[in-house]
């Protein structure tokens, strides 16, 4: 039985088991009402009667909620306990009056709802004003026991809705078919996260760990962590030309299709400009192409493409091109890795540039794992075929620069770019230090960036140092004379 939220399906293989009753717990804003209402709505798409009980919220409440997502609950039934008697503090009947009595009443209009609607989905929002009217812990676990009696025999599918607590119920646990657990987490800047965990699913392979999701006007889309073993794919390699002659020889001829080539260097050394040479010959060759920027604002990833002699707006108004602009602090790392399995799987992308791992890393310190989930991407990525190309960038400029995290063990090839100065005069070198798909040239060259592009010079050779900032020259040709250009 679908949940109505198609991330949520996927990672419980399929959806819920039928006829069973399962908990759903969180915080408050962490999105219970909503799941619980896509989950209605979805069965009432498909003809089945829902029933949603409520004893925290009213049903204008409730239809407020639907509102702000453009939903209608007309084709639901609705059930409020939280009547007009609530507002009576004397009264000896009222629901909100912990009681024994109060409780056995209260459970007994819900099993007479039931019996009136005959629904096949019902959500029961939620168990904290239950536990309160019980008082009791052994008083609420019996009426929970003959609640979930109850609607096995009715053939209901449940969903209990219950605010989670800094001590979780275990024998609640132990009673439901399954435990979907919601997490609302507040980051000391930008857009809180929220993930999704099942802690128990009776009868069902589903995908442990956390996976991230999203609360919008819409509803909730959840982002199943990806796992690069369930995605292979049968292609053939290819090496493919860079759009520079100098920089296919330094590669060994070329990027090789599905896999990654990590950029790295200084910031203003051109590592940027060097994975647009490498887009602008995808898309020269009618490639599909996503470019995902964190650093650089669209405007001006455009004017100095421009500037180079690397026009990529005819390819981005032609869709050609997918140009992302991307916030760091409002995303979370599985709705990136969302958003390249839809680029890929989607759309046909057969390029993905990624500029730079360094905002995205540092926009989530506090993750764990957050290089595992790297490794995971990536791998996807290679086993789709996809021509990856990732931008990292060092602190320092000239002499020691260190990176924020060592990623070079998860690249097929990494090309290092570095600042040096020689004669009066900041210049760019360029070597390929790693590859895994061909052999590479090991010599170091002058990287030159002008109105004609990307340019890549001879051999410095008779220099010491270069990748230290502070070469020092041996050769026997004067220094006045630093060796000539390769011509492209």
């Amino acid at each position: 039985m679908s949940t109505g939220i198609a991330g949520l399906d996927d990672i419980l293989g399929g959806g819920l088991t039928p006829q069973r009753i399962y908990l759903v717990e969180g915080s408050p804003g962490a999105g219970k009402t909503t799941l619980g209402l896509q989950f209605l709505l979805d069965g009432a798409a498909r003809g089945e009667r829902g029933l949603y009980i409520t004893l925290s919220e009213t049903a204008d409440e409730l239809r407020a909620v639907a509102a702000t997502h453009g939903w209608s609950l007309d084709a639901l039934a609705l059930f409020e306990l939280a009547g007009d008697e609530a507002l009576d503090i004397d009264a000896q009947q009222s629901v909100f009056h912990p009681s024994e009595v109060e409780l056995a009443e209260t459970t007994r209009n819900v099993m007479n709802e039931v019996d009136q609607v005959k629904p096949l989905r019902v959500v029961f929002d939620s168990l904290s004003e239950m536990r309160l009217l019980a008082q009791n812990p052994l008083r609420y676990r019996r009426q929970i026991l003959a609640l979930k009696q109850f609607f096995a025999s009715r053939s209901c599918t449940v969903l209990l809705l219950d605010d989670k607590t800094s001590a979780s119920d275990q024998h609640l646990h132990s009673i439901a078919h399954g435990v979907i657990s919601l997490e609302q987490i507040a980051k000391e800047f930008g857009k809180e996260r929220r993930r999704v965990n099942i802690i128990k699913m009776r009868g069902i392979r589903f995908r442990g760990g956390y996976h991230d999701y999203v609360l919008e006007t819409g509803g909730i889309t959840m982002f199943p962590r990806l796992v690069a073993a369930e995605h292979l794919r049968d292609f053939t390699p290819q090496t493919r030309p860079t759009g520079s002659t100098g920089l296919d020889q330094l590669l060994g001829g070329g990027l090789v299709s599905g896999t990654n080539t990590l950029v790295v260097g200084p910031s203003g050394i051109g590592k940027t400009t060097l994975s647009a040479r490498c887009l602008l010959s995808a898309l020269g060759r009618g490639e599909k192409a996503s470019f995902y920027l964190f650093d650089e604002g669209l405007g001006t990833f455009f004017a100095r493409n421009n500037a180079l002699g690397m026009d990529l707006r005819p390819y981005a108004d032609s869709g050609q091109l997918r140009l992302t602009h991307i916030d760091p602090a409002e995303l979370s790392p599985g709705e990136f890795a969302q958003m390249l399995r839809d680029a890929v799987e989607l759309h046909g992308v057969g390029f993905i540039a990624i500029d730079s791992l360094n905002a995205y890393l540092q926009a989530m310190p506090g993750e764990q794992y957050l290089v595992l989930q790297m490794h995971e991407l990536l791998s996807y990525l290679n086993q789709q075929g996809v021509t990856t190309v990732l931008v990292l960038g060092q602190h320092g400029l000239i002499g020691e620069v260190r990176s924020d995290v060592d990623l070079s063990y998860l690249a097929d090839t990494t090309v290092l770019l570095r600042f040096f100065e020689s004669q009066g005069r900041l210049r760019r070198a360029i070597t390929v230090i790693k590859s895994r798909t061909a052999s590479h040239a090991l010599t170091i060259h002058e990287l030159q960036l002008g109105q004609e592009g990307v340019r890549i010079g001879a051999p410095l050779e008779g220099f010491e140092g270069v990748l230290s900032g502070l070469p020092s020259y041996h050769g026997s040709t004067p220094m006045m004379a630093m060796p000539p250009h390769a011509s492209e």
